[in-house]
């Protein structure tokens, strides 16, 4: 038994009686592709079970045949128009949800099917479980529509190295779960059929532990180990992230993509 908590929207929250609580990112229309109101729902989201005492694991969904596809193309085209001040706040929503899944206060486990690029990566950086079928697909392709990573860039690298990241996000090459494996962007690769069996221990195992303890350790492990953000770091990460989204190569890059050709960088 489950209690919606958030039965509709661009992000649906549940949590069932264990205190096991889920949040779908729900726009499979379109891949569950981002944009403001799907940012600024999964911030609410998190911000609403982090605190929770009777929240004791959260996993991360895409609903429909994808996981995550990264930015909403047509939400890239309108935000390089905005003003600056909503562009750096659509890219500070970006930097802010990363931050919260990264330092949510208790276990949290993405299950990774389809498409998964840029931000969507972004989101299973963060994580502490990643579990992807074999068929899911992943990149870090924002380089191609003329855009940075930079909100999620210092996720990338605690999760995949620097070695690999630089690789990736620089290419903005796809590559197949066991290539993610591989790399350290998930943990497992796990046959659709047998993936709720496989979710279900490890939050077997989770709910042995104690949830002060499980607080206490991831806490200590990024902040020890330098990997928790504040707003300096993370106003230098949005500014970023906006100037470029502002540039003339972002709106020749998203309009290549949507028009389906070569951006005008592209040398044969």
């Amino acid at each position: 038994m489950s209690t919606k908590l958030v039965p509709s929207g661009p992000v649906l929250l549940d949590l069932d009686t264990r205190g096991i609580a889920t949040a779908t990112l729900n726009k499979p229309d379109i891949g569950n592709a981002y944009d403001e109101d799907l940012l600024a729902a999964l911030i609410a989201g998190l911000e609403r079970l982090a605190p929770d005492p009777a929240v004791r694991a959260l996993v991360l969904r895409g609903a429909g045949k994808h996981f995550q596809a990264g930015a909403d193309i047509n939400w890239l085209n309108r935000a390089a128009d905005y003003p600056p001040e909503r562009n750096f706040a659509a890219s500070m929503a970006t930097t802010r949800a990363c931050q919260l899944l990264n330092e949510f206060p208790k276990p949290t486990i993405a299950v990774i099917q389809g498409a998964c690029f840029g931000g969507g990566a972004g989101m299973v950086c963060c994580v502490d479980v990643a579990l992807a079928t074999p068929a899911a697909q992943f990149g870090l392709t924002e380089v191609r529509v003329g855009v940075a990573p930079t909100p999620i860039s210092t996720h990338m690298v605690h999760a995949m190295g620097l070695r690999h990241t630089r690789r990736y996000a620089l290419t903005g090459e796809r590559f197949d779960a066991a290539e993610a494996l591989r790399i350290g962007l998930v943990h497992e690769v796990v046959a659709p059929e047998a993936m709720e069996a496989r979710l279900g221990a490890i939050l077997d195992a989770v709910m042995l532990g104690a949830p002060g303890a499980i607080a206490m350790t991831k806490d200590s492990f990024l902040g020890a180990n330098g990997l928790k953000l504040d707003e300096r770091r993370m106003t230098l990460l949005a500014h970023e992230s906006w100037t470029q989204r502002y540039s003339a190569e972002a709106h020749e890059g998203t309009a290549a993509f949507r028009e389906k050709r070569r951006p005008g960088w592209y040398k044969a």
